[in-house]
């Protein structure tokens, strides 16, 4: 018997224009490729509700809500648990597009459940839901440069002139793996593009040259 709970498919970021090209926004804009997608030619697209924006859109996938959280990045749950408590969504059935320090630029892959690692956006949605069960597809912004900025700067500046060139390829790609984990479910997609999605830009001589001289980073 199919699922009767829709799937909900979360992408984080911080709202308005100041924010909308910042490394901590791909979320947003892989949602916002995903409902470009998918949505029905002349169909409403965002509406405003649950402290955020939505749209609900049904294919092949069964039917999904899409949503971006408009209340800033470290009280995503607020959203998510709103969507998720209205649609009777469970955990198991929420996929959240998020930036991922701990990954390369261009390095994309989806996980099932875990911690927060933290991601403060990751982190208050475990709170809100009461749960990690929900899935992720991690999509890498990298580290700043050694002794450049510290995180939090980091993920608020906009992606390099030669990171942005590569952007759209990661977006589409992210968004095409949540399609996959709702069509094909989350182990199947987790083996067929976990496998391959180690795909990078390759580095300018700069960043080969900071690279050098990080530690190994576990992940």
């Amino acid at each position: 018997m199919a699922d009767a709970a829709p799937w909900l498919l979360v992408g984080l970021g911080n709202p308005g224009p100041k924010y909308a090209h910042n490394r901590h926004n791909v979320g947003f804009m892989a949602v916002d490729r995903w409902l470009d997608r998918h949505a029905t030619p002349g169909a409403d697209g965002w509406r405003e509700k649950f402290h955020g924006f939505f749209s609900s859109v049904s294919g092949s996938f069964g039917r999904c809500v899409v949503l971006k959280p408009q209340t800033f990045m470290n009280v995503s749950g607020k959203s998510v648990g709103a969507a998720a408590s209205f649609f009777r969504v469970p955990p198991r059935r929420v996929i959240v597009l998020h930036d991922e320090l701990d990954f390369a630029f261009g390095r994309m892959a989806i996980k099932k459940g875990g911690g927060h690692g933290g991601h403060n956006g990751l982190r208050d949605i475990v709170s809100v839901l009461g749960s990690k069960d929900f899935l992720r597809v991690r999509m890498g912004i990298g580290r700043p440069p050694r002794g450049n900025m510290d995180v939090s700067a980091w993920v608020l500046k906009d992606f390099s002139t030669d990171e942005a060139a590569d952007l759209s390829d990661l977006v589409d790609r992210a968004q095409a793996a949540a399609t996959t984990v709702m069509t094909e479910g989350v182990s199947a997609a987790m083996n067929e593009i976990n496998q391959t999605a180690r795909k990078e830009p390759k580095p300018s001589p700069k960043a080969r040259r900071d690279s050098a001289s990080e530690p190994p980073h576990s992940e």
